[in-house]
């Protein structure tokens, strides 16, 4: 990303845009303006994540498991890539350890609890 911008993009951020080669996978200027939405989208989230930390007193890592989960769903407008990403970012704003980030299971797993169907129902 050698053009005159100046906006900086990380390179844990570079990262999600790049390949096994390290060559970017989309146009500097596409990971740039994504870079600049999940900055922000981070920055947003830190004052979200103290208040649910102070009303609903679960764990540092299950608040930012939560955040990610909501992210990694297809209506957040985010990649999960973007989303770990994202959840790292609070992670570090907050100064919290950042928990193990795991993608969400696929919709149609047999062994996701939430998409099986209750007892004595056939899908």
């Amino acid at each position: 990303m050698d053009d005159d911008n100046q906006i900086h993009v990380p390179p844990s951020f570079m990262a999600v845009y790049s390949d096994t080669r390290n060559r970017l996978t989309g146009k500097p200027a596409v990971v740039r303006t994504r870079y600049e939405l999940c900055e922000d989208l981070a920055g947003h989230l830190v004052e979200h994540a103290q208040t649910l930390y102070h009303v609903q007193a679960p764990s540092e890592a299950e608040i930012l498991r939560r955040i990610h989960a909501g992210l990694c769903s297809a209506e957040s407008g985010v990649s999960v890539a973007e989303a770990t990403w994202i959840v790292t970012r609070l992670a570090e704003m907050l100064n919290w350890p950042c928990p193990e980030l795991l993608p969400p299971p696929p919709a149609d797993d047999p062994g996701n609890p939430a998409e099986a169907p209750a007892p004595g129902q056939e899908r």
